[in-house]
């Protein structure tokens, strides 16, 4: 019975059906345990809320009992009481007494809901609406200012709270220009110390101190390098939804470096300017301006310009082209930024010789690239980006010999006949980065097409005709990471055959294999007693047999390189990491090296690289990073047929560097 009730109950308003209730309640108290069941029904009047209650006693089966309860619904009258009007005897059962005999309908049909008007509302009881209400708000400049007015403070020297020096809201310096133009600045302090034990030549004022004749000399090197950069970017527009509308950014870089060796000749071509050298260069890595053209989307698609001096990295690990260069790249997205795309053209900037950064005093270089490439987000699968890339890179520096600042030939390379040349070359490349499921897969195949007007090596015209593949295969187990990694460049298997098949980048930084950490990557190792050539540069991966990475010429009579390579980098803490690496490599043909070294049957095993390193962030950030590593170079056969192993030792690299950031 008791559900019975509450269902009624909750149709009619709160305060009504808690009177009816305790009338109800007291009514059916005397009837106790006998109730069998109950049923409800009956219409009410207009402005009364009335019921019927009908209970079937169990000790009397034939009789019914109705009770019509009313109550008051006129508004204001909370106190009106629940009143029993009257018991009517249902009909066809046993006569019951009734203190009154009110003829009211016994039961509505079961197909037919009850209804509960609402009585009118009463202008009374309810406040009209305040025109000039004052609003419980308080008023701010703009958005960016929410911060300031609930009492937090802007705090230049922080760089993770609303900081206005970090582009958090606009500069009231700039506010002339308009409401919404931000300054955001950066600084890089990158402090790294190195020793290492490569081969090195031995100059003609060197040997008579050594007291031999041999070509090798001392193999120790000794350096610093403190490099300071700074970045200021003045931006304009609403960049939490959309590309910035202007983007200005400058960014001066200030170098310190020092190198010491054991032999004469190293540090300087002068052997009079001893085994140390010290210099220092200041510069601007990049100065650009950006605009953006115009939305193509709702969804802030977009097509943005920008002109000046400008980082640009061809692909995803730095296998083809990487540089801070000036020129003009259009870019934007398309179809919700699944689709990226750039057009650019960029010439490279001279370097200065110790430092590696641009050298503007020096202008630009002859050597232009023009780059497409476009990128397909979630492309074949959710979670893996693909990119196809076309570079045309054109070399002109076919003039006078060019000279660094320490006295080295850099152009034309002192290899072969010496003479200077031009060329034209074509990469065409696809590239993938990503993961499938829980596999995190990097790849990245070239093919390289052009015409090198006179190589020095060969010492003729060569047609260029070569290719490069890469693959990084990974999968994270809880705080370790394990990974198997993959090269082949192809080579030159015939120097005079008229195709130049040794493949080259344009400047390289790769990041696969331990990257800087591992001894190939991180070292230029000379190849001495074939010219004033490096057989790899220093951040480079590919044998290439040019001067520099930053100051030389692409060179595609080259050995080429196959590379195979395991490793595993584990959390041990949140903020240590430990990186190793393991790596075998090989030349891909030797011919070149033959030649070059008029030695015959070169083996192509250089060796097994073998690289662990140490990542500590003591604020959980990149803030502050102090990392070391070690690597070292178990040389294989020919590796020690190009170079006196014994007399060298074991070739290793150590560095210990701090990169400190705002």
């Amino acid at each position: 019975m008791q559900r019975a009730l509450g269902r009624w109950f909750d149709a009619l308003r709160p305060g009504r059906a808690c009177v009816l209730g305790a009338c109800l309640l007291a009514l059916t108290s005397g009837v106790g345990a006998q109730i069998a069941e109950p049923w409800i029904g009956g219409e009410p009047a207009a402005g009364v809320a009335s019921a019927q209650l009908g209970i079937l006693t169990a000790g009397e089966p034939t009789t019914s009992s109705i009770w019509t309860f009313q109550i008051a619904e006129i508004m204001g009258d909370d106190e009106a009481p629940a009143t029993l009007v009257a018991q009517n005897e249902v009909p066809g059962t046993s006569t019951s007494t009734s203190p009154a005999k009110v003829p009211t309908p016994l039961q509505i049909p079961q197909h037919e809901p009850l209804t509960y008007p609402v009585a009118p509302a009463d202008p009374a009881q309810i406040e009209p609406p305040t025109p000039l209400m004052p609003r419980e708000s308080v008023a701010v400049p703009d958005r960016w200012r929410i911060m300031e007015t609930l009492g937090l403070k802007d705090d230049p020297l922080d760089p993770y709270h609303q900081n206005t020096l970090k582009g958090d809201k606009p500069l009231e310096a700039l506010s002339d220009l308009g409401p919404d133009w931000f300054l955001a600045l950066s600084a890089i302090s990158d402090s790294t110390y190195s020793m290492s034990r490569i081969p090195l030549p031995v100059s003609s004022a060197g040997a008579g101190e050594n007291g031999t004749y041999s070509v090798f000399g001392k193999p120790n090197l000794v350096g610093f390098d403190q490099n300071f950069i700074f970045s200021a970017s003045i931006i304009e527009g609403d960049t939490s939804f959309r590309p910035p509308d202007y983007q200005i950014q400058i960014t001066p870089a200030f170098n310190f470096n020092y190198l010491r060796a054991q032999e004469r000749g190293i540090v300087n071509v002068n052997p009079e300017n001893g085994l140390t050298r010290t210099d220092g260069f200041a510069t601007l890595q990049e100065a650009f301006i950006d605009k953006h053209l115009r939305d193509v989307s709702d969804n802030y698609d977009f097509d943005s310009i920008r002109f000046g001096i400008q980082p640009f990295n061809a692909d995803f690990r730095g296998f083809l082209f990487e540089d801070s260069a000036f020129g003009v790249r259009l870019f934007g997205t398309r179809d919700s930024n699944l689709w990226q795309y750039n057009i650019a053209w960029l010439r490279r900037i001279e370097k200065d010789t110790n430092s590696g950064l641009n050298d503007l005093g020096a202008g630009l270089r002859r050597d232009d690239s023009f780059i497409a490439n476009v990128y397909r987000q979630d492309f074949p699968v959710p979670g893996h980006t693909t990119e196809f890339v076309i570079l045309h890179n054109v070399n002109g520096e076919d003039d006078a010999p060019f000279y660094d600042s320490n006295g080295f030939l850099q152009r034309p390379a002192p290899v072969g006949d010496g003479l200077p040349h031009h060329y034209s070359v074509t990469y065409v490349g696809l590239n993938g980065d990503g993961h499938f499921g829980r596999w995190n897969l990097t790849s990245s195949i070239y093919g390289a097409f052009g015409e090198d007007s006179h190589n020095p090596i060969a010492e003729q015209p060569e047609t260029i005709r070569a290719g490069f593949a890469a693959l990084e295969l990974s999968r994270d187990f809880d705080w370790v990471r394990v990974r198997a990694s993959g090269v082949y460049a192809t080579g030159d298997n015939n120097p005079y055959g008229g195709i130049a098949s040794g493949f080259d980048a344009v400047r390289e930084n790769p990041d696969i294999a331990g990257s800087d950490t591992s001894f190939w990557i991180r070292q230029a190792i000379p190849l001495i007693g074939g010219g004033g050539v490096v057989l790899s540069g220093s951040n480079a991966l590919l044998p290439s047999l040019r001067t520099s990475e930053d100051q030389g010429q692409s060179n595609f009579v080259n050995p080429g390189l196959s590379l195979v390579g395991i490793g595993a980098d584990f959390d041990v803490l949140p903020e240590l990491r430990v990186l190793t690496n393991v790596s075998k490599l090989e030349f891909a043909s030797t011919a070149v090296l033959e030649v070059l070294r008029n030695q015959g049957s070169i083996s192509r095993d250089i060796g097994t690289d073998i690289s662990a390193a140490l990542q500590w962030r003591p604020l959980l950030s990149q803030n502050l990073v102090i990392s070391a590593s070690l690597a070292v170079l178990a040389a294989g056969r020919g590796f020690k047929q190009l170079y006196d192993a014994d007399h060298i030792g074991l070739p290793y690299s150590f560095l210990l560097g701090v990169t400190a950031r705002y």
